[in-house]
């Protein structure tokens, strides 16, 4: 999916993490370029979009297998080009999605396959359709309307195989966790994964900051990576972190604000 650049995670972190982190993403972009499928609107600038790869049907496969997916009912999946595939045999399987899309700035809705005429659904899991056939909720809705949410499904731009993830700097799926941590439909027991290629595994140290999602499993086509611990961040959004642009341009946030006087202190 096309995420628009901000500098959320620029702002966070430390010059030398992040010419670190530069370095190692441009490396991992050369080798992603071997495997990856262009995108229709941005080509090869993996800077705008997470990529599709050859291979990802394997990965999708070792994902459906696991328990964190066969016990799920509601999933949040990012609108990542790797998880087009997924996102239609999810619906496929008949669990509901809930989505962001346009990095957030249309807020969340949720696929439902009960709604979508099934010769719809592969349009409904692809950037284009899937506003289409998805209704729009706030976060209220969410939190009124919704179950909690069973699992996390993400792609990133690079990964390690302790869970830490970087991708293009914007930090989107840090700000989705915790929006729905905040309003209690996910906890730090939601177990997130990464759909990934081999080459965007990491062996590398990496080190997560406070808001920073680990997950608890990679699924590549060749492996599936059980992460120990994984740390889950509990502190919802850190406002006087968050960089303006980021909030000003994201609805969602600004729903969240005006909520938090209503919600329970964090524990």
């Amino acid at each position: 999916m096309t995420r628009p650049p901000t500098h959320f995670l620029e702002s966070l972190c430390m010059t030398d993490s992040v010419d670190h982190k530069g370095s190692v993403r441009e490396r991992v972009f050369r080798e992603l370029r071997r495997v990856a499928l262009p995108d229709s609107r941005f080509h090869f600038d993996f800077a705008e979009f997470i990529a599709d790869f050859v291979g990802s049907d394997a990965a999708t496969d070792r994902l459906m297998a696991h328990r964190a997916y066969r016990d799920a009912r509601l999933l949040f999946i990012t609108p990542d080009n790797c998880l087009e595939a997924f996102r239609h045999r999810t619906l496929l399987d008949g669990k509901r999605v809930l989505i962001t899309t346009y990095s957030i700035r249309r807020g969340f809705w949720l696929l439902d396959p009960a709604t979508i005429p099934p010769d719809r659904l592969l349009y409904a899991s692809t950037l284009d359709g899937m506003e289409r056939h998805a209704t729009p909720l706030t976060l209220a809705q969410i939190r009124e309307r919704l179950p909690r949410v069973d699992c996390m499904i993400t792609g990133t731009g690079a990964i390690n195989e302790a869970g830490v993830r970087f991708g293009k700097g914007h930090g989107f799926f840090d700000a989705e966790w915790g929006m729905l941590h905040r309003i209690g439909v996910i906890d730090a027991t939601t177990p997130a994964a990464a759909l990934v290629h081999d080459c965007q595994v990491l062996t590398e140290t990496l080190y997560p900051e406070v808001f920073d999602t680990v997950v608890d499993t990679i699924f590549t086509p060749t492996r599936t990576i059980e992460v120990s611990n994984p740390h889950k961040p509990e502190c919802g959004i850190v406002w006087d972190l968050l960089d303006p642009v980021m909030y000003d341009t994201i609805p969602p946030l600004q729903e969240l604000r005006a909520m938090e006087s209503g919600l329970p202190a964090r524990g």
